[in-house]
C-alpha cells in the first residue's frame, strides 16, 4: 500500500488461520503439506495464536481451531509432531457386505428420484440425533470420573507404549463426551474403550508386520485384564501387611502359638 509520501507500507490481510479461529480448519491430503506450512500449523496449534513476520510486518492474531485432515497413508506419512496434534483418527475403508452395498445403491437412487421425499423420510432421525448431541453438550460438564478410571486409562496407554500424555487426556475427554451423548453422568470402561479406539491407532508404534487396529472389544478386554492384575497386586500387598515377617518366622520355626 502506498502512503501519501509515495512510500510503500506493508498491510496485513487475514488469511486462512485467522478465518479458522474458533472454527474448523479442514486440510485435504494433509500429509502432502510443505514442511514450513506444517511448522506454522504446529506453532498455531500449540500456542493458539499465529505470528506473521514478513518484510516490514509483524502481526499476531488468535488462531484457535479444530484441525481436521484427510490423507492416504500410501502417499506418505505425517510428521510425528503433527500426527500427535490430531486427537482422534478414523480409518475409512470400503464396505464389503453385499447387502449394505445394495442399501447404498437403493438410497442413492431414491435420492436422485425425489430428493425432497428422501429428505423428509430421514428428517426425524436427523433431528433425533441433533437433539441427542445438544443434550450431550449440556450434560458433558457434569460427567464425572473416578481415580480408577484415570488408572485404567494410564495403564492402557502405558501397556501399548504410547509416548507422551496427550493420548491419556484425549481418551478421558472423549470418554466423557461419549457418556454425555448417552445421557449418563459417569464414565465406564466401555466409554474408555470407545475413546481409545479413536485416540490410539495413530499413536501406537508398529513394525511393518504389525497392525495398529484394535477393536472396542479388544480394548475393553485389555482394560479389564489390566484392572484384574492391579487388584491382584493390591491383594498381595494387603496380605503381606497383615502377615508380618516375625509372625512368618515364628510359624516357620514352630515358635509361639
Amino acid at each position: 500500500m502506498r502512503t501519501h509520501s509515495g512510500a510503500f507500507q506493508g498491510h496485513f490481510e487475514p488469511g486462512v488461520l485467522a478465518s479458522a479461529n474458533r472454527g474448523l480448519l479442514y486440510i485435504d491430503e494433509v500429509n502432502l503439506l510443505d514442511d514450513h506450512v506444517v511448522d506454522v500449523l504446529l506453532d498455531s496449534a500449540a500456542m493458539g495464536v499465529n505470528m506473521v513476520e514478513r518484510e516490514g510486518i509483524s502481526f499476531t492474531h488468535p488462531a484457535r481451531f479444530i484441525l481436521v485432515g484427510t490423507m492416504n497413508p500410501e502417499e506418505g506419512e505425517l510428521r510425528p509432531q503433527l500426527l500427535d496434534r490430531f486427537a482422534l483418527s478414523v480409518d475409512i475403508v470400503g464396505i464389503r457386505e453385499a447387502r449394505e452395498r445394495v442399501m447404498i445403491m437403493e438410497r442413492n437412487l431414491a435420492f436422485e428420484q425425489d430428493a425432497e421425499a428422501f429428505r423428509h423420510k430421514w428428517m426425524a432421525k436427523e433431528e433425533e440425533l441433533s437433539h441427542q448431541i445438544e443434550r450431550g453438550r449440556e450434560l458433558v460438564g457434569n460427567v464425572t470420573h473416578t481415580s480408577r478410571d484415570l488408572l485404567s486409562i494410564a495403564a492402557l496407554t502405558s501397556s501399548l507404549n504410547v509416548d507422551g500424555h496427550r493420548a491419556d487426556l484425549v481418551i478421558l475427554k472423549a470418554a466423557r463426551a461419549q457418556a454425555a451423548f448417552e445421557g449418563r453422568t459417569k464414565i465406564n470402561d466401555h466409554d474408555i474403550a470407545l475413546a481409545a479406539e479413536l485416540a490410539l491407532p495413530h499413536r501406537i508404534k508398529r513394525t511393518p508386520f504389525q497392525q495398529a487396529e484394535m477393536t472396542t472389544e479388544q480394548l475393553q478386554e485389555r482394560i479389564e485384564q489390566l484392572a484384574g492384575q492391579k487388584r491382584r497386586v493390591v491383594n498381595i500387598r494387603r496380605n503381606a501387611r497383615s502377615c508380618p515377617l516375625d509372625n512368618i518366622k515364628r510359624k516357620q520355626w514352630g515358635v509361639g502359638g
